[in-house]
């Protein structure tokens, strides 16, 4: 069993920046694929990044490239996702999930563990 906890979410003004960590337990997360998505209240939910296992291979959705990064620390046991040049449309709560076969996947059916989300709102 894995539990995500996701921290660094807040308000922000256009045009700036946060990062938001998804901290883990248990020593299996390392071989674990990671990915954030978000959610706005009343529509579906939407991948934004994930990273492989090794941390080599990355994903994004066209809307956050070239503005968001995702990175993991082994030793910390912790993913990241860096958010720069934020836009309003940026604002909705964000969660990290964690499938066990290590994918860098888009599609929120191969996550089996889940965070309790954190929130980002973006000031326009």
């Amino acid at each position: 069993q894995v539990q995500l906890v996701e921290s660094g979410g807040g308000l922000v003004q256009a045009g700036g920046s946060l990062r938001l960590s998804c901290a883990a337990s248990g020593r299996a997360f390392s071989s674990y694929g990671v990915g954030w998505f978000r959610q706005v209240s009343g529509k579906e939910r939407e991948f934004v990044a994930a990273i492989g296992r090794r941390g080599g291979l990355t994903n994004y959705a066209d809307s956050v490239k070239g503005r968001f990064t995702i990175s993991r620390d082994h030793a910390e046991n912790t993913v990241y996702l860096q958010m720069n040049s934020l836009k309003f449309d940026d604002t909705a709560v964000y969660y990290c999930a964690a499938n066990t076969v290590g994918l860098y996947s888009g599609i929120d059916s191969h996550y089996t563990y889940w965070g309790q989300g954190t929130q980002v709102t973006v000031s326009s």
